[in-house]
């Protein structure tokens, strides 16, 4: 039994053995037929819609078919599928049958499609017009780009363009419009808002859409546009907030608001595709103004002083287009004479925001501010009716006047100098007698330093203060604006940073140039002062100089021998470790030829600080120098103990010599006397 079972076993593994190679090419020819391919990743579209040459035809024409993988991933539908958009695809077979249904946008911009259908453009392609619009003749197909993004065909600076394709004159769709409705991109590109898109690429400007809204046109006729008479001003005011805040209340003397609570719309006054800056008269009528402040004779009640107005000389000001009532803003017109209801003057910041600002934080503005009679107001720089520009001559904040201007309270003895506690005392005149306002007033340079451009104009603030533009931070970048070059120098130079750990006061410009003295750095009084300036702070060093040879000479008058910033610099003065520096190894020899034309390194080695009086500097002179003078010290003790040791002796011996003489002399007279005899 055993063995019969067995023998069957092996009987059986023998036929699946003969059978298998029969089996292996029925497998082989079954994969080998091929199979539909179901349509859902992206790849499998692209292996025929890749092909640039792959094309349909249309009605007659034939249309591209290519997708280009790259802009369609960069797309902002980049991450979908295909078959999420051509949705007849989904769960097909490919190659699948052409054409395809059209691309349904709304399945996932419902609120968009919803606004499209009941559009303009949604009921054109509802009744089939062939110049309907459809969702890719504005957005594209297969490369949508968001709005944001420059490269968008609806980009701000692309919808004129966009809209343009059907609106331009001459289009299909324009000959279809009234004449009422012509020309409109044509006024939009010459408009406000298209000049501020178009030409200066200010893309907030309004543009087709802002005003049309994108999916949601409508005639004007219908009360849910955007552009209704009841809904323009809500859509003006997404830009223009506030709007009707800013117009006055009467307009070519007409009431603003005719009827109570009811405003005109904004397109009675400023042409809906033609919108320019104003063409009409803005605020109470200036006429109505000069009814009373035209005559002579009229003063204030209070004072007593003029209030007559010239009117020419308001017309040929800065403010000849700016109405009474926009200076004067409290002015009710309701009333016989508006300027009753005014309580406060006239406040320029309304205008001038910045300037306004900069002035209230100032000495100035805060003297103002605490009703100080000495503080300045902006009509007394700037004049009252007669406002000039800078530019004008006749200004009297023109360059050439401004020393005057600023001189009414800040020369010697007026109401600003009095208050002076420091040692600037008559600015005024050494300005005048300085380099920079011999240039102003004697040249007529209108270009040099005035007051107001080493102070500023509106933002006047002592030294101490830490936002001064005279502060000593801030003195390099006041005078740079126009010593720019030096400026770069200066802030390079090791007195733009102090060394690390120090708090040691740096200089700036007018601890060598002075503040309001400023001489010209040629002369001869300057070039000798520098030295002593150097000295306020190189003390040491200083002193050593003028135990040299330049130093001494210098002392002398003479000026045309080194200097400190013959060797150092000016303003570019830098660390002898500096290969930049001019007393680096590189360039020393260079500066010392600058003088001594010919020499070498040898030469350039001459220790020009060297003294006997620094040990730790210069230790083989100090110590030269008082073993010697300590050798002419022993030399002349010891001659000196010799000689005064030596004296007593010395008296001795001439006295003896003396005794001698007078002794010999008797004993030859003696002889004499006895020869005689």
């Amino acid at each position: 039994m055993g063995c019969h079972a067995g023998a069957s076993g092996d009987r059986r593994m023998a036929r699946r053995e003969a059978l298998m190679p029969g089996i292996v090419c029925i497998a082989a020819l079954l994969l080998a037929i091929p199979a539909p391919v179901r349509a859902q990743e992206n790849s499998d579209c692209l292996m025929c819609h890749g092909d640039r040459s792959l094309t349909a035809d249309r009605g007659g024409r034939t249309v591209s078919l290519f997708v280009e993988e790259k802009p369609f991933k960069g797309s902002i539908h980049g991450s979908l599928e295909c078959v999420a958009c051509h949705a007849d695809l989904q769960g097909k077979d490919l190659p699948h049958e052409s054409p395809l249904a059209t691309v349904d946008c709304g399945s996932c911009h419902a609120t968009e499609q919803q606004q499209h259908a009941i559009s303009l453009h949604g009921k054109a392609l509802a009744r089939k017009d062939p110049l309907a619009p459809r969702c890719k003749d504005c957005h594209g197909t297969h490369e949508i780009l968001p709005a944001r993004d420059v490269r968008s065909q609806v980009a701000p600076l692309r919808i004129p363009y966009v809209c343009g394709k059907c609106h331009r004159e001459g289009a299909p769709v324009a000959r279809q419009r009234t004449i009422h409705q012509s020309n409109i991109l044509e006024n939009y590109s010459e408009s406000m808002h298209g000049d501020g898109l178009l030409r200066k690429g200010l893309i907030v400007a309004a543009t087709c859409a802002s005003c049309h809204t994108a999916h949601m046109i409508l005639p004007h006729t219908d009360a849910r546009s955007s552009i209704s008479r009841r809904n323009i001003a809500a859509t003006c005011t997404k830009c223009h907030a506030e709007i009707e805040a800013v117009h006055r209340k009467v307009i070519k003397g007409e009431m603003w608001e005719k009827q109570a609570h009811v405003l005109p719309a904004c397109v009675d006054c400023h042409q809906p595709h033609k919108a320019r800056r104003v063409f009409y008269d803005q605020g109470m009528a200036d006429a109505d103004c000069m009814r009373c402040h035209g005559e002579s004779s009229i003063r204030s009640t209070l004072d007593g002083r003029s209030l007559t107005v010239n009117l020419n000389e308001v017309k040929g000001s800065r403010h000849a287009k700016v109405a009474c009532s926009q200076c004067h803003s409290q002015v009710n017109a309701s009333r016989t004479r508006s300027c009753e209801t005014i309580t406060q003057k006239v406040d320029c910041a309304a205008c001038h925001a910045e300037a306004g600002q900069l002035y209230q934080k100032s000495t100035h503005g805060i003297l103002l501010a605490r009703n100080d009679p000495n503080a300045p107001t902006c009509k007394e720089c700037h004049g009252q009716h007669g406002v000039l520009g800078r530019p004008d001559p006749k200004s009297p904040i023109f360059p050439t006047n401004i020393p005057s201007l600023c001189g009414r309270c800040h020369r010697e003895g007026q109401k600003a100098a009095v208050r002076y506690t420091g040692v600037e005392h008559e600015i005024i005149e050494h300005y005048s007698e300085s380099i920079h306002g011999k240039g102003l007033l004697k040249s007529g340079l209108t270009v040099t330093a005035t007051c107001t451009d080493c102070h500023t104009a509106h933002h006047v603030l002592p030294i101490q203060d830490s936002t001064s533009s005279v502060n000593p931070a801030n003195v390099p970048n006041t005078c740079g604006r126009c010593h720019h070059g030096i400026e770069d120098q200066f802030m390079n130079s090791v007195h733009a940073k102090p060394p690390e750990g120090s708090d040691k006061k740096l200089p700036v410009c007018n601890d060598c140039h002075s503040a309001h003295t400023i001489r010209r750095a040629d002369t001869d009084g300057f070039k000798l002062e520098i030295m002593t300036q150097c000295g306020r702070c190189h003390e040491q060093i200083a002193r050593t100089y003028f135990d040299t040879y330049h130093g001494k000479v210098s002392q002398l008058g003479y000026t045309k021998t080194a200097k400190c910033y013959d060797c150092h610099g000016a303003h570019d003065i830098l660390p002898v470790a500096d290969p930049r520096s001019r007393l680096s190894h590189d360039n020393v020899v260079q500066t010392c030829q600058k003088c001594h034309p010919g020499v070498n390194r040898r030469f350039a080695g001459y220790l020009t600080h060297a003294t006997h009086h620094d040990p730790q500097k210069y230790p083989y002179l100090f110590y030269t120098f008082w073993g010697m003078t300590g050798l002419l010290v022993v030399t002349f003790v010891v001659s000196g103990l010799h000689t005064i040791l030596w004296l007593p002796r010395a008296m001795k011996m001439r006295r003896q010599r003396q005794a001698a003489m007078r002794s010999a002399g008797r004993t030859e007279i003696n002889e004499t006397d006895n020869g005689t005899r």
